[in-house]
């Protein structure tokens, strides 16, 4: 079954998953707070529909690894749940923090409803992950429960920090590629991880089997990641949602630029006078790619789609599901730019 037919099926039922788990949020005197949260996954407001929803890929991962790894991945949709709205908590609170004014193609949380209350619907999407995590008991048993929430609690801290290394670099001058590496696997390769982890888990999955899946789930986090830096300079920004160069006018510490600074060549000296102009940020992403910035970024990304394809191996996933599985890495790490 190609990754196409296991997604038209996967995603209904993951929809239906994260419209129950955010239910608990809809109390009376809650119905604007809810809202936020229906608005920010894609449900209602202007613009509503697949696009503002998003391809909810973490939530496709995990279920794909519990079915590569031998399991019915319906039972693991409390987790697939979890998995989503633990992500969608980190945009609204991102978009807080580097000011975004657009999401999928529509204004963010915070332009609408201010910062504040924006800030009490990311928090309330948090909790609501770790509730929904709760069915795991019901579907895979006590003991996967148990272990599930540990390692949603473990994850969520890791995330975080990971955003501050994001948001302290933006302060030095060079931290140098070195530094970005545990910055992202903070800010993006736990939680992809975590989705391989969790659904190899709810498939009964221990030992060397279980840590293959989470090296694959790495190693593809941080592709993902590697790659979103290209997307963050030299994607589309009808696809993407937001406007082109983003990274370069918000002065994001990208490993594009890092690998510039370390060049020490013309991008480096005209970083160091301050901020990119909106009408300039064209011509520095060109000296990026002239200094061959493009090039060993997507050189990164694709060995860290091979390793994470090579993990996946290691774990022999069953047929189907594995190719499907095999598949989804490749378009994640592979994205075109």
């Amino acid at each position: 079954m190609p990754l196409e037919t296991y997604r038209n099926e996967m995603l209904p039922a993951v929809e239906e998953a994260l419209k129950a788990a955010i239910q608990p949020a809809n109390t009376p005197g809650q119905e604007v707070l809810y809202g936020m949260l229906a608005y920010h996954m894609g449900w209602e407001g202007p613009g509503a529909g697949p696009k503002a929803a998003g391809k909810r890929v973490r939530s496709i991962l995990l279920l794909l690894s519990c079915a590569a790894a031998g399991g019915d991945w319906r039972a693991a949709l409390p987790a697939a749940a979890a998995v989503e709205l633990l992500h969608n908590f980190s945009l609204i609170h991102d978009d807080i923090q580097d000011k975004g004014e657009l999401r999928r193609g529509r204004p963010t949380l915070w332009t609408m409803h201010g910062p504040e209350q924006a800030i009490n619907a990311g928090d309330a999407m948090f909790s609501l992950a770790h509730i929904s995590l709760e069915g795991l008991e019901q579907t895979a048993g006590l003991a996967v429960y148990a272990a599930a929430a540990k390692l949603l609690a473990r994850t969520s801290l890791q995330l975080t920090q990971g955003q501050y290394l994001d948001m302290a670099y933006e302060t030095v001058p060079n931290p140098g590629v070195e530094a970005y590496w545990p910055m992202i696997w903070g800010k993006t390769a736990v939680l992809i991880r975590g989705c391989t982890d969790l659904g190899a888990r709810v498939a009964g999955l221990t030992g060397a089997s279980l840590k293959a899946y989470m090296l694959f789930g790495e190693k593809l986090g941080l592709a993902y990641q590697v790659h979103d830096d290209l997307l963050g300079i030299w994607g589309n920004p009808d696809e993407m949602g937001k406007s082109a160069h983003t990274d370069l006018l918000s002065g994001k510490k990208s490993l594009p630029v890092l690998y510039a600074l370390e060049k020490k060549g013309i991008f480096a000296e005209r970083w160091q006078d301050g901020g990119i102009p909106e009408e300039q940020v064209a011509e520095f992403a060109e000296i990026l790619e002239e200094e061959g910035a493009r090039d060993f970024t997507r050189q990164q990304a694709a060995q860290l789609t091979q390793e994470a394809l090579d993990a996946l191996a290691h774990a022999q996933p069953q047929a189907d599901a594995g190719a499907a599985l095999a598949a989804l890495a490749e378009e994640l790490g592979h994205r075109n730019v």
